[in-house]
């Protein structure tokens, strides 16, 4: 088993003991495992404060970087985790995360939690990719 940690350009250092990704190739199957991603720039700012759209789009930005050094895309994503701190942003975060998963359509959950680890931050998501 070959383990690759996955650190793209542009994205923030982890605040801790993890990567933004983990590949993990086995068997002739690869997967991804992408670290819930916040809408936190390269310096460490929060990307538009408590807008879940705008967190969205640069969440999914973020994410779709990771799959690219993956070598992987959308197209790949079998599972999606979202943390929202407000219910009713589902209907600003769906119509977004809807785009990118049209086709795929991978399994989901959706948790609305008391709060994220970066303040004005109000959108998490990972994912999981194979190939």
């Amino acid at each position: 088993m070959k383990k690759t940690l996955i650190y793209p350009a542009g994205h923030p250092a982890p605040r801790g003991a993890y990567s933004p990704g983990l590949l993990v190739e086995h068997a002739g199957v690869s997967t991804l495992y992408v670290t819930g991603q916040l809408a936190v720039d390269p310096s460490g700012n929060v990307v538009a404060p408590n807008d879940a759209a705008a967190q969205t789009e640069y969440v999914f930005e973020l994410i779709g970087s990771i799959l690219r050094a993956g070598g992987m895309g959308f197209a790949d994503v079998v599972r999606v985790q979202t943390f929202l701190t407000h219910m009713p942003d589902f209907e600003k975060f769906s119509p977004i995360r809807n785009r990118y998963f049209a086709d795929t359509k991978p399994v989901s959950t959706l948790l609305e939690i008391k709060g994220l680890a970066k303040e004005g931050c109000c959108v998490e998501i990972e994912v999981l990719a194979v190939k």
